[in-house]
């Protein structure tokens, strides 16, 4: 649930955004591929306009023109991150879903070059890249919500389960750990996570609460 993270039962996933092809796709591709590795080598302070255009073969007032700024490199690497068909896994447990889910975060976390730790920490230093970040969180979360809602109809979880907070519960340890400490990563944690938001899943801790017409 990464830059490489269906919505809830009956919704479909949003569909990736309509680009254009031909060239102004292949010099797209040349550039995004370019921010990513700029960034991966030498983080956010080092990213510029024109490395990135050097990097990619492409001349720089292409880049600027499109672009802008190095804020709006980085808000079309996250968009271009969007537009794919990833879907959660399927397991046939929650426990194992939401296990699998963290091996792929924490395999993306720690992976070399660190793309996509730099682009999270790049969200905090460019608003055009944290609007970015957030519309890429908000895809994530909402097609891994099926993970709740097939717990639910197997009869794991309780019915009205927030799926939101259960995710974010499950997934937050490997950001933390990862991200934020920076500790070294820990093979267990994955499965650990999962098997703690599960139970804590399954004695209600997560049941949404009732709305104001209910009290």
């Amino acid at each position: 649930m990464t830059p490489k993270a269906p919505g809830p039962e009956g919704t479909r996933p949003t569909p990736p955004r309509h680009r254009p092809g031909g060239r102004t796709a292949r010099i797209r591709t040349q550039v995004l591929d370019a921010v990513r590795a700029e960034l991966g080598e030498h983080g956010y302070d080092g990213l510029s306009m024109d490395a990135v255009a050097a990097r990619a073969g492409v001349h720089r007032t292409t880049v600027y023109r499109r672009w802008g700024d190095v804020g709006g490199l980085l808000a079309d690497v996250l968009d271009a991150a969007g537009d794919d068909d990833w879907q959660p896994p399927d397991t046939s447990s929650l426990e194992g879903d939401l296990a699998a889910l963290n091996q792929e975060i924490q395999a993306a976390l720690i992976a070399q070059p660190p793309i996509v730790a730099a682009l999270i920490a790049a969200s905090f230093r460019s608003e055009k890249a944290a609007h970015a970040q957030q519309r890429l969180w908000e895809d994530r979360y909402a097609r891994c919500e099926i993970i709740v809602s097939r717990a639910v109809r197997r009869g794991e979880l309780p019915p009205h389960t927030d799926a939101r907070r259960l995710l974010i519960a499950a997934t937050a340890p490997l950001y933390h750990q990862l991200v934020l400490l920076r500790t070294p990563p820990d093979p267990h944690l994955p499965g650990h996570a999962a098997r703690t938001a599960a139970l804590a899943a399954a004695a209600g801790a997560f049941a949404e609460s009732p709305s104001a017409s209910d009290t």
